[in-house]
């Protein structure tokens, strides 16, 4: 019988193993994510081998997110499949990229029906492209930057501790200019801000600060989720200073491929399904959209 848990910080060290064996570029499942969204998301969690058994919160039926890990894919299909049996429940996955759709047809060919979750793809962006902005189409984002650069005495350093409460008072002001215009689960996004920067070194999470005349005016922080691609899970900048946006992204990206030598991908997630977000993303000419699927089953 599967036992699930509520995520702890204890949880890291064995999550990361099967993480790194997925070795996937999604930003699903990342113990970070998994981690500081859990107020919201309240996912449980379960080894199972070598894979990693996520149980999600979905209208009040078992759902779950792909196993993701190494060793046989079957053993921990049928267990989920038990689970959902002795519940009554349809064995429903989410998060299912191309690469593991393909593992479940050559395990159960035909026995899933998939449909394509489109709010959910991740926006996945060439690292070399947003260290520099090269090209015609991000001309407008490197005259940004210039403009930026010739308008104030700047700065970006490494997120620190002792930075952390420069970035939450800029949150603070940033929450409040936007509220008029933000989506009521933007909390959910405050929330998810503070746990990882109260967790912010023993998550082993990675991010930038933006100094503009001496004042904090944006800040980012993610973490590396396969060997050639870092997850940026937030992204602050004061939107009426022309530049900062720009700027932390060329920044931090800027930062992490020193950091990083195999770093060839930013992922900047996905767009909630928010026209305002996927123009942002748009707007920073992603190389691809990773397209994720739910899995019903449908056999038996």
């Amino acid at each position: 019988m599967l036992h699930f848990k509520t995520v702890t910080l204890c949880d890291k060290t064995w999550v990361d193993e099967i993480v790194r064996a997925e070795n996937c570029r999604s930003a699903d499942y990342n113990f970070g994510n998994i981690y500081i969204w859990d107020k919201y998301y309240r996912q449980l969690i379960c080894r199972y081998g070598d894979r990693m058994l996520t149980k999600l919160r979905y209208e009040g039926k078992p759902a779950f997110a792909f196993p993701i890990g190494s060793g046989p894919l079957r053993p921990a299909i049928e267990a989920l499949r038990e689970f959902v049996a002795a519940r009554r429940c349809p064995l429903l996955l989410y998060g299912v990229t191309e690469e593991h759709r393909a593992l479940l047809e050559r395990e159960y060919p035909g026995a899933f029906s998939y449909e394509e979750d489109i709010e959910n793809a991740d926006y996945i962006y060439s690292a070399e492209r947003l260290s520099s902005y090269a090209g015609k189409a991000l001309h407008g984002k490197k005259n940004h930057c210039n403009r930026f650069e010739a308008e104030h005495d700047w700065s970006f350093v490494p997120l620190t501790r002792e930075l952390i409460p420069a970035c939450l008072d800029m949150l603070a002001v940033w929450d409040e200019e936007n509220a008029a215009r933000l989506d009521p689960s933007v909390v959910f996004e405050h929330d998810a801000i503070l746990r990882a920067l109260a967790a912010y070194e023993r998550l082993s999470l990675e991010g930038g600060v933006l100094f503009a005349d001496g004042k904090v005016v944006g800040f980012s922080l993610g973490e590396m989720c396969s060997d050639d691609c870092f997850d940026v899970h937030f992204e602050k900048a004061e939107g009426s200073i022309n530049g900062a946006y720009p700027m932390v992204c060329r920044e931090l990206t800027r930062m992490l491929t020193v950091k990083h030598p195999s770093l060839r991908y930013m992922n900047r997630e996905d767009d909630m399904g928010l026209e305002s977000l996927q123009r942002s993303k748009l707007s920073y000419k992603p190389e691809y959209l990773l397209t994720k699927y739910s899995a019903r089953w449908i056999n038996g």
